[in-house]
């Protein structure tokens, strides 16, 4: 009677090891989570530049993957210098005549080769100036036309938006980007509400 409570008990052991082991693995592995793993690899092996090389070719591999949408979209107080160097404004009160400029990071963009072993992406900007209540005052397609070329699908991309509204009456207002992929025909909208102050 002894001999099949060991068995018993010994088979329960191995059932529960075998779940222990199966709760500890990761569910699923991703194209990110091989990158990282090969890129550990490289950089354990003295490799560091073929570590990076991988790590970003796997995030530019995810980025294509992911719905055109806008990182960040600010207003600034002057003119950016760089990919996440900017200087966000206190609030979004302007006085009557100060030009509005909105520091913008898109996700997402559509890479395609280029000439030479390059890629490019290319997107457009259209803009409407909206009162309160959502009426169109003003507007333009392709305000602007952004491109970018290199060797390799850069993820820090940044571009600024500058818009003058000289003569525009004190009050509530929402500035409207739209953002267009050429590449890919989609696009991405960005809502800016601000106020022009009374003199």
């Amino acid at each position: 009677m002894i001999r099949p409570a060991r068995k018993g008990l010994q088979a329960a052991f191995v059932l529960l090891s075998a779940m222990g082991c199966l709760t500890a693995m990761p569910a699923a592995a991703g194209p990110l989570l091989d990158a990282a793993t090969k890129a550990e690899e490289k950089a354990k092996s003295g490799d560091q530049i073929g570590a990076y090389d991988i790590m970003r070719t796997a995030l530019g591999d995810f980025a294509a993957t992911l719905p055109l949408t806008i990182g960040k979209g600010v207003f600034v107080a002057d003119v950016p210098t760089a990919y996440g160097i900017y200087t966000p404004r206190a609030d979004s009160t302007f006085k009557p005549g100060e030009k509005l400029i909105t520091y913008v990071e898109p996700i997402g963009l559509t890479w395609k080769p280029a000439d030479g072993g390059k890629m490019q992406t290319n997107f457009t900007v259209d803009f409407e100036l909206m009162d309160a209540k959502g009426e169109v005052l003003a507007g333009q397609k392709t305000f602007g036309n952004f491109s970018f070329i290199g060797y390799v699908r850069n993820q820090e991309i940044f571009t600024h938006l500058t818009l003058d509204i000289s003569g525009a009456a004190p009050g509530d207002y929402v500035l409207r980007y739209t953002l267009n992929d050429t590449g890919s025909n989609r696009n991405v909208k960005i809502d800016q509400p601000f106020k022009i102050a009374q003199k």
